[in-house]
Formats: C-alpha cells, structure tokens, sequence
C-alpha cells in the first residue's frame, strides 16, 4: 500500500495535510504557513486547508509570532507530536526501501546530487527568506 494512502486511511491525513505536519515536526521553533507553502512548494490555499483541518483535530495550534504580534505561527501540540512520532518511522522505512536498490555509496551520492538540484532551484529556504507579509 502507499504510504498517502496509509496514512488517509489509518491516520485521516492528505498529503497537503502529512506536509504540514512533517514540516512542523523536523522544526524546532514554530513557523508560519507561508513557510510551510513555500517549502513545500504547495498553493498556499491548500496548505490553508490542511492547517484547518489540523487546527480542527487538535494537532497543530497557533502561537504568537513573536516578531510580529500580529501574526501567528504554526506548531505541533502534544497529540500532533505524537502522531507525528508515530508516522515519522514509517516515512524513514518507506525511504529505506526504496533506496534499497542503490548502494550505501550511491545512496550518498544521490543525496548530494539532490541537495545540488534543490540549491539549484532555490527550493531550500531559511524562515527569514519567506515574506512575513503573507504569514498565515
């Protein structure tokens, strides 16, 4: 079974949704959903959604930016940490076999590889290079 289809089906999460989540889990400090869109390189209409809906189950709420009060950021409660905690393994197993096919020193390649197309693209971002004007 696919992973997005597991976790719609055992979790009640879409894809737009485990997004949220995993970006808000591999953070340390809370973030915005603009943030989360422009990372995830996702509309940030349907990353609203997700954030909705999240708000709606109890697994992330908003803090206060504390930049800007009148913002708010994004982070995981305890039950989303939990939930997160939970899904986070599968996602890393689910990895693994895929890349099982490579060697450990193709595996390593390849993510160099990604990293150089990523930075290439401009896909990897700092919370200070996405605009607070349109924090969520």
């Amino acid at each position: 079974m696919a992973l997005a289809s597991e976790y719609a089906e055992r979790y009640g999460l879409d894809v737009p949704a485990w997004r949220v989540m995993a970006t808000l889990g591999f953070r340390e400090t809370p973030c915005s959903a603009q943030f989360i869109s422009q990372c995830t390189r996702t509309h940030k209409s349907t990353i609203s959604r997700a954030v909705t809906s999240l708000l709606e189950r109890g697994a992330i709420e908003r803090v206060e930016n504390a930049d800007d009060r009148r913002e708010f950021d994004l982070r995981l409660t305890r039950k989303g940490r939990k939930l997160y905690e939970e899904l986070f393994p599968r996602l890393l197993r689910k990895e693994q076999d895929i890349l099982s096919c490579l060697s450990p020193r193709e595996q390593r390649d390849f993510a160099m590889l990604l990293g150089k197309i990523e930075q290439s693209l401009d896909l990897v971002q700092t919370p200070h290079e996405v605009s607070k004007t349109e924090a969520y």
